[in-house]
């Protein structure tokens, strides 16, 4: 059974929580946790690029020259593909890159990405992560008291706009919620600090 100590906003141990094997101790599939990063992240591409044919450059509507005897080569416009400023042959157009992977495979991600966090030391639990007000000094406060000192993803169970607010402008902190996480924001921050109630829900999710 797993277990890991529940702190407080203080850094100080107040209880200890089971962790769900399932969740947080399965054998890690790193070709699936491969596979769905490149999946969000070819989901969030613009796909905006665009560049014009030969039939969308302004001008050569004109032959340059007669078809013989001006020893030159045969050309019937100044915009095709081989001339300087002429059309851009088999360019990118607008286009959509997405594609779906099944939900089990992404939950076996999320759950790979867990457990990896939790074998390694980087799975900090808070009994509560709440704030009086927004202030951002006190969000670095707490970190400094659970001696995070390395890019840290804040997760929580539910919104709570005094905790986000006072982390958005700290570069290396980010806030996210139990159904909003993705596969990127787990491994692009080192370490996952988490309320106690956001494990019960991830547990109820990906269990």
């Amino acid at each position: 059974m797993l277990k890991t100590d529940v702190l407080d906003m203080k850094g100080k141990k107040v209880s200890e929580i089971e962790l769900n094997e399932s969740v947080f101790g399965i054998e890690v599939n790193d070709v699936v946790v491969h596979e769905v990063l490149v999946n969000y992240l070819a989901n969030q591409r613009q796909g905006t690029q665009s560049t014009k044919t030969r039939a969308e450059v302004r001008g050569g509507g004109k032959k340059p020259w007669r078809q013989k005897g001006t020893g030159r080569a045969r050309h019937g416009s100044i915009r095709s593909p081989i001339w300087v400023k002429g059309g851009i042959a088999f360019g990118p157009k607008p286009r959509s890159y997405r594609y779906k992977l099944p939900k089990k495979v992404r939950a076996l991600a999320i759950k790979s990405v867990l457990t990896t966090k939790f074998a390694n030391g980087n799975l900090i639990v808070v009994d509560k992560i709440d704030l009086k007000e927004i202030k951002t000094a006190e969000i670095v406060k707490t970190l400094k008291n659970l001696k995070v000192t390395n890019k840290a993803l804040i997760m929580l169970n539910e919104k709570n706009i005094n905790v986000q607010a006072s982390s958005r402008n700290l570069e290396k902190v980010k806030t996210t919620l139990v159904n909003t996480i993705n596969i990127y924001d787990l491994l692009n921050y080192e370490k996952l600090v988490i309320d106690s109630q956001a494990i019960k829900s991830l547990e109820e999710v990906y269990a």
